[in-house]
């Protein structure tokens, strides 16, 4: 009895590590606080909260049905990638230009009543989807990871403690990104400007980032199969 809880304990140890070092709480938690730097604490915890929620429910989706989906549709986790670091590319463009022609979400937010249906609650929500819970909480490497987690569990004991660990990793980011609000309160309001453009060039890295490795991906795949 006993070695066999063991041998659980430290399977969901693994998966935990494994899921939470992809999705990183405290990058999620960074690019929330760019997103939403004049956000009240009523819209951040909605924010986060639905992020969470559609992120975990993404996890549990593909954890159990990615490859037939995968499959279904024709796509591939290349093609995931790259379009996950077009998405970003152009969030990340409108973080750096605030105050261009798009609606600007510093304003927006700013003047936020806490409404369900005013334009900051709809420009808050979107943002909950695109791009916190896709593609950076439920994104193609996290994807992948609790697909071949769930796909290589030996019994269903194991599959249950990947659903676990993807619990245990959405609810660090749900905390992580509400408690952030302790360092925005602390930055003033030109410190919010760096830090929103900041992370805005870093979401721009990223994004090229995630379209290199997916080019770079389907090139070897390529050269593969030609071989």
């Amino acid at each position: 009895m006993w070695p066999e809880l063991v041998t659980l304990l430290n399977y969901l140890l693994i998966t935990v590590a494994a899921i939470f070092v992809i999705v990183n709480p405290l990058t999620t938690a960074f690019v929330f606080m760019s997103l939403l730097p004049y956000a009240s604490d009523k819209r951040r915890e909605q924010v986060a909260r639905r992020a969470v929620l559609m992120s975990t429910g993404i996890f549990f989706v593909f954890a159990l049905l990615g490859g037939i989906i995968f499959q279904l549709f024709g796509i591939t986790l290349e093609a995931f990638r790259i379009a996950g670091g077009i998405i970003l590319f152009g969030i990340a463009m409108g973080m750096i230009r605030q105050g261009g022609d798009q609606v600007d979400q510093v304003d927006l937010l700013a003047g936020d009543d806490d409404s369900d249906h005013s334009p900051a609650a709809k420009h808050a929500q979107s943002l909950a989807i695109i791009p916190l819970a896709i593609p950076f909480i439920s994104g193609p490497g996290s994807i992948a990871t609790v697909m071949i987690l769930t796909s290589e569990a030996p019994t269903i004991w194991h599959v249950a403690l990947v659903f676990l660990a993807i619990l245990i990793t959405t609810c660090a980011c749900y905390y992580a990104m509400v408690y952030s609000k302790v360092l925005v309160e602390r930055l003033g309001d030109v410190g919010k400007v760096i830090v929103t453009k900041v992370f805005g060039l870093i979401l721009a890295v990223i994004a090229v980032q995630f379209v290199i490795n997916g080019i770079t991906d389907v090139w070897l795949s390529l050269g593969a199969a030609a071989a």
